[in-house]
């Protein structure tokens, strides 16, 4: 073959130089028609000398071929699951900011502290009630005395002494006595402070004599019996996260505890400033806290049964995506590529939806640089 190939070289520069000397012009135009014929003589020249360059390669037997080590993985069916990856926050269903009923006064007593598990109307501080407790005794004064002119204008009205008017006077205002006492006992009521929800006083910073108006934020009550993770879902992915969506949630300040649950709740709303809409899912814990961050996995496919392979062994050429297979010429082990199409990529795995069959040795390791037809090894 090297004497073929020496041959072939040979004829082909006897050839130029005879094609140059038969030249019987040696004006430009002449020169250009000869220039040009050279050129394509070389282009197929050169296109011979490659040719049988590429033959000797293959048939000289003196020449060994140095395999390459890789490493293979046999394709199998398995699951594949896509997730939508964001970070949300946990909140408390139940807060509660404790506000005085009335006009709020100065905190005469207090009975919690700050850390306390509330129940449901208990009572939690005390404000002066000074003022209220001397109304509410004047106010039954003045009852008790209506009371008893009325009892006096009823006697003698029943031994028919006096005017009716009188009776029906003295019973008006024994019922507007009454109603009075019954204002003052609720503005008396009003300096208790009870609690409107049971849970933890989060914050409890209110101390005696100090004022306690309408809309203070000292007393907050959370309940952490049910608690909820909140998150802001980009707009593009509103088709694919609805109410029943499955969800992973891992807690990475509890030592990345994993909780799964659904999307209970999905606004209707996009948020205009960053188009986002929100959604919700229900999570319990007696050590989970409110406002701590969550990392929140939205699963939005899932297929069983189909071929995956790492995506790093994923290559793309002129033609599209492919990957290196090992697969048997005759005795040898060679490098063979398979074009492919995919689907969803996840992590470090992609889903292969055609080109590939069960059991196809695929090389996940050494495939860099390999070529068609290149000699592989796996020891």
């Amino acid at each position: 073959m090297h004497k073929l190939l020496t041959v072939v070289i040979g004829s082909s520069m006897l050839l130029l130089v005879s094609c140059g000397d038969g030249s019987s012009t040696n004006t430009l135009e002449g020169k250009k028609a000869r220039l040009a014929k050279l050129k394509d003589q070389q282009e197929k020249l050169n296109k011979q000398i490659a040719d049988l360059e590429t033959e000797v390669g293959k048939s000289d037997s003196t020449s060994k071929e140095k395999a390459k080590l890789v490493s293979l993985g046999a394709v199998t069916p398995t699951s594949f699951t896509h997730y939508i990856d964001l970070q949300g926050d946990v909140e408390a269903e139940n807060i509660s900011y404790i506000s005085p009923r009335g006009q709020g006064g100065v905190v005469k007593q207090v009975f919690v502290k700050q850390g306390d598990h509330v129940s449901k109307g208990q009572l939690l501080l005390k404000l002066d009630d000074a003022v209220q407790r001397q109304q509410l005794n004047n106010a039954q004064t003045q009852l008790a005395y209506a009371k008893d002119v009325y009892q006096r204008r009823k006697n003698l009205w029943d031994q028919k002494i006096g005017a009716e008017i009188d009776l029906i006077n003295a019973k008006n205002q024994v019922d507007q006595a009454e109603t009075q006492v019954k204002l003052y006992q609720e503005q008396l009521d009003f300096t208790n402070v009870y609690a409107d929800i049971p849970g933890i006083l989060n914050t409890f910073s209110i101390r005696v004599g100090e004022s306690f108006a309408p809309g203070s934020q000292s007393v907050m009550i959370v309940n952490t019996d049910n608690l909820k993770v909140v998150v802001q879902v980009p707009e593009i992915y509103q088709e694919r996260v609805k109410v029943g969506t499955p969800v992973k949630i891992t807690l990475p300040g509890l030592n990345n505890r994993i909780i799964t649950g659904v999307v209970r709740i999905s606004s209707k709303v996009i948020n205009a400033g960053d188009r986002s809409f929100q959604v919700e899912i229900k999570i319990s814990g007696n050590d989970i806290r409110a406002n701590q961050v969550a990392v929140v996995k939205l699963q939005d496919y899932q297929a069983s049964n189909v071929l995956t392979i790492p995506v790093n062994t994923l290559q793309t050429d002129e033609k599209g995506k492919y990957v290196l297979v090992a697969v048997k010429d005759k005795d040898r082990l060679v490098a063979h590529k398979k074009s492919v199409t995919i689907g969803q990529t996840y992590s470090d795995k992609v889903e292969v939806t055609s080109g590939l069959d069960n059991g196809d040795q695929l090389i996940i390791d050494g495939f860099q640089g390999l070529y068609e037809g290149q000699l592989i090894t796996t020891q």
